[in-house]
C-alpha cells in the first residue's frame, strides 16, 4: 500500500508543491525565475485541450437518441450553472459584508499608481450580445488554434448533431476513427501528465518566490476570509448537491485528488482538463453529457471565481471607504452574472472580469485593484481548485438529472471497489475501461 502511494501521481505532485514552496523562501530570486516550469507544463496540456474536447463530445452527440436530448441537456446545465453561480455570488457578497476584511485600510485612490495595472484599467464589460458573437469563431481553424473552448464546443455540438443524421458505414468509419484518435490524444496526456510534479514546482516556487509572505500578511485577512468562504461553500452547497444526486463529496474529492493537487499548484484548472473528463467518464457518466458539461461549466461554472469577484470588489469598496447600500450591492451582483462569463478562455479571466466590473459600476475606482493585484495569484489557487470541484459535481449532478450515470459504478469507483487509475495509466486496460464504460451505461 505504501509503495502505491509513494509511486502515485498525487504524491509526486504533494512533494513538488511542498519543494517550491520551501525553495521560494530559501532562494526567492531565482524562484521567480523558474516560473517557465510551471507556464511550460500547461501549455502542454493547452495543446491537446481542443482536440479531446472535440472528439469527446462528437462521439457522445452522434450516439445520443435524439438531437431532443441534446437540447434538453444543454438545457438543464445553463439552469444549473446560473443556479448555483448566483449563489456562490450572494454567498461571497453576504460575507464579506459581514466580516469586513477591508475596514481600517483607508486607502486613497488619487495615490495608487494604475500603471500597474496595465491594459486591466481599461478594460470594458462586454454586452450580451458582444458574449454571444464571440462564441461564433471566425473559422473552425481559428477557434481550434486559439484553443476558444465554447467555439470549439459549439462546433463539436454542430457537427456531433450531423453526424447523427448520417447511418449505415459512413457514420460507423467516422465514430470508429473519432474514437480512436481520442484514445491517442488521452495517451498523450498521460505521458504529459508525468510532469505535472515539475510543473506544480515551478508555479508555487514562482508564487512564493515573487510575493512571499509579506503579501499574505498585509491582505491576510481577504485571503482568509476567501479560503473560508470557500470551503463552506464546497462543504456545505457542493455536499448537498452531492447528497441529492446519491454520491459522497469527501469520496469524490479523494477521487480527484490529483487533479485537486495539480489545480492548487499550478493555479490553473486547464492543466487538468482532459483528465478530468476521463475520470468523470470512467464514473459510469455518459460520454455525452460529459462532453457537453465539463467543458461549458469552465465558462459558465466558476463558483470559484464568483466568490472571489464579490469578495474582491466589495474589499476594494471598504478599503477605500466608499459605502455600498443595498442597491448598489444587487447591482454589483448582476453585473457579475454576466461579466464571471465575459472573460472566459482568457489568461486572467477573473482579473479582467473585475476590471469590467468595476468600470461598470461607476462606484468603485478600478484603481482600486491595485490594492488585491499583488496576492490574485494566491487567491487563484483556491478559487481554481473550486471551480473544479463545482465543475466535477455539476457533471454528476446533470448525469443523475438526467438518468445518464450508472449510480451504482460511480459509488463503487468512489469507494475504491474499481481500481479506476491503472485503467487511465495503460492503454490496453483504458481500451477495456471504455468497453466496459459502454456496457454499464444506465437506462433511459
Amino acid at each position: 500500500m505504501s509503495k502505491k502511494i509513494f509511486s502515485s501521481l498525487y504524491f509526486k505532485v504533494l512533494v513538488g508543491i511542498a519543494l517550491g514552496i520551501a525553495f521560494g523562501f530559501i532562494s526567492p530570486d531565482i524562484a521567480v525565475k523558474l516560473k517557465p516550469l510551471g507556464d511550460a507544463f500547461i501549455n502542454l496540456i493547452k495543446m491537446i485541450i481542443t482536440p479531446v474536447i472535440f472528439c469527446t463530445v462528437v462521439v457522445g452527440i452522434a450516439r445520443m437518441d435524439s438531437l431532443k436530448a441534446v437540447g434538453r441537456v444543454g438545457g438543464k446545465t445553463l439552469l444549473y450553472f446560473e443556479v448555483v453561480t448566483t449563489i456562490a455570488l450572494f454567498i461571497g457578497l453576504v460575507v464579506v459584508h459581514f466580516v469586513q476584511p477591508g475596514a481600517g485600510i483607508h486607502a486613497d485612490p488619487a495615490t495608487m499608481d494604475a500603471s500597474s495595472l496595465g491594459k486591466l484599467a481599461h478594460a470594458k464589460a462586454q454586452t450580451t450580445m458582444d458574449f454571444v458573437m464571440g462564441i461564433i469563431p471566425h473559422s473552425v481553424i481559428g477557434a481550434f488554434a486559439d484553443g476558444n473552448l465554447l467555439q470549439v464546443l459549439l462546433f463539436s455540438v454542430l457537427f456531433g448533431m450531423s453526424l447523427s443524421h448520417m447511418s449505415g458505414k459512413p457514420k460507423d468509419a467516422i465514430l470508429g476513427t473519432l474514437e480512436r484518435f481520442g484514445n491517442a490524444l488521452l495517451g498523450v496526456v498521460n505521458l504529459i501528465m508525468k510532469l505535472a510534479p515539475v510543473g506544480a514546482f515551478g508555479a508555487i516556487t514562482f508564487t512564493i518566490g515573487k510575493y512571499g509572505i509579506g503579501a499574505l500578511a498585509s491582505l491576510g485577512k481577504l485571503v482568509l476570509c476567501l479560503y473560508t468562504t470557500s470551503a463552506l461553500f464546497v462543504i456545505v452547497v457542493l455536499g448537498l448537491i452531492c447528497k441529492v444526486s446519491g454520491i459522497n463529496l469527501w469520496q469524490l474529492i479523494c477521487y480527484m485528488k490529483e487533479e485537486i493537487f495539480i489545480t492548487l499548484g499550478t493555479a490553473s484548472t486547464e492543466a487538468v482538463l482532459p483528465r478530468s473528463m476521463e475520470k468523470m467518464e470512467a464514473l459510469g457518466i455518459q460520454k455525452s453529457v460529459v462532453g457537453l458539461v465539463f467543458p461549458t461549466g469552465y465558462s459558465f461554472n466558476l463558483d470559484g471565481a464568483a466568490i472571489y469577484l464579490t469578495m474582491a470588489a466589495s474589499f476594494i469598496a471598504q478599503a477605500m471607504d466608499i459605502h455600498l447600500d443595498t442597491t448598489h450591492q444587487l447591482t454589483l451582483m448582476l453585473i457579475l452574472l454576466l461579466t464571471s462569463k465575459g472573460g472566459a478562455g482568457v489568461a486572467g479571466a477573473a482579473l479582467i472580469a473585475l476590471a469590467a466590473t468595476l468600470s461598470a459600476t461607476n462606484i468603485i475606482p478600478v484603481v482600486g485593484m491595485t490594492l488585491v493585484i499583488g496576492i490574485d495569484r494566491i487567491l487563484n489557487e483556491m478559487r481554481a481548485v473550486v471551480n473544479l470541484i463545482g465543475n466535477c459535481v455539476a457533471t454528476v449532478a446533470i448525469g443523475r438529472w438526467e438518468k445518464a450515470v450508472d449510480l451504482k459504478r460511480a459509488n463503487s469507483v468512489l469507494r475504491g471497489e474499481i481500481d479506476i487509475d491503472h485503467a487511465l495509466n495503460n492503454a490496453d486496460a483504458r481500451n477495456d475501461l471504455t468497453e466496459a464504460m459502454v456496457e454499464t451505461q444506465p437506462c433511459k
